[in-house]
């Protein structure tokens, strides 16, 4: 028998940490450095330390995306984390034809985001589908503007997400429930207790540090939206750009040839922190409770 040679578990990692170095971690630190230059598009640009940060402060279009960025976290996170554990509750059941549902639910995972906001853009058109409906039943005596109105569309570019995200927390949630002692529920059966006691005092213990996780990367997936937007809004973000996400604005700020890197990196930077500062936030959160 030989020893174990130090490097081995380095050759077994070396081809994920070089991928990761390659397109993660490199990135990362060159739009690090770029935040403090006036980098352009065509140019390597100077160091101008925190000018780009003080530009952001006065900058009223930076500030309309991030309170649109923010506005998305807190209403779509919390929708992520609760509706697909009780979409998964009501599959979980052994009923016939509950396959059916599971795919079903599961099958807007599948389809590209870009697919997915066509379809609703074509729904939630003047004339479209949603609008046809509501007026056939007199909910309403006019066709909503959702794809016109800046709040109406940051609403229905949430509710996709929404939509879209359902199947895919969903099967994490089959994955926890999967491993809750079916006895505890036996037992707590037995001493009378109901199905909504059993949920909060068993189920939600017990899968308690899987949503955790479901609401991390439910603030990163809000956090960083930009198709539901873009394509919902033909590219505009919404009229007179009310509507546009924090990475919107990235992306308008550092695409094309005049395309400013330097305070594009800054505010991909902002983000970066934001980003991290709201998952410590919602980590914290779920502790305490």
């Amino acid at each position: 028998m030989t020893g174990r040679r130090w490097y081995t578990p380095w050759l077994f990692l070396a081809p994920a940490l070089l991928i990761a170095a390659t397109f993660s971690i490199g990135p990362f630190a060159n739009t690090a450095v770029l935040a403090f230059t006036n980098a352009k598009a065509l140019g390597g640009g100077h160091f101008t330390g925190l000018a780009n940060f003080i530009r952001m402060g006065q900058d009223d279009t930076f500030w309309l995306a991030m309170g649109n960025t923010a506005l998305y976290v807190v209403v779509c996170v919390p929708l992520l984390v609760t509706l697909p554990l009780l979409l998964a509750l009501l599959v979980q059941r052994q009923v016939p034809g509950i396959g059916f549902f599971r795919a079903v639910f599961y099958s807007p995972v599948v389809a590209s985001m870009v697919v997915v906001g066509l379809v609703w853009t074509w729904l939630l058109q003047s004339d479209g589908l949603v609008n046809w409906v509501l007026q056939s039943l007199q909910v309403i005596s006019g066709p909503l503007p959702f794809l016109t109105d800046a709040q109406l569309l940051l609403f229905s570019a949430m509710f996709v997400t929404v939509w879209k995200g359902l199947g895919y927390y969903m099967v994490v949630y089959l994955a926890a429930l999967a491993n809750v002692p079916a006895e505890l529920h036996e037992a707590a059966a037995l001493d009378g207790a109901g199905e909504v006691r059993r949920f909060w005092s068993i189920t939600v213990p017990t899968i308690r540090s899987t949503m955790l996780l479901v609401g991390i990367l439910s603030v990163i997936a809000s956090a960083k939206v930009f198709a539901e937007i873009y394509v919902m809004s033909n590219g505009s973000g919404g009229p007179g750009g009310q509507s546009q996400s924090l990475v919107f604005r990235i992306r308008d700020v550092g695409l094309g040839l005049a395309g400013e890197t330097g305070y594009a990196s800054a505010m991909s930077l902002v983000l970066f922190i934001c980003t991290v500062g709201f998952s410590i936030i919602f980590f914290r959160m779920s502790r305490e409770r």
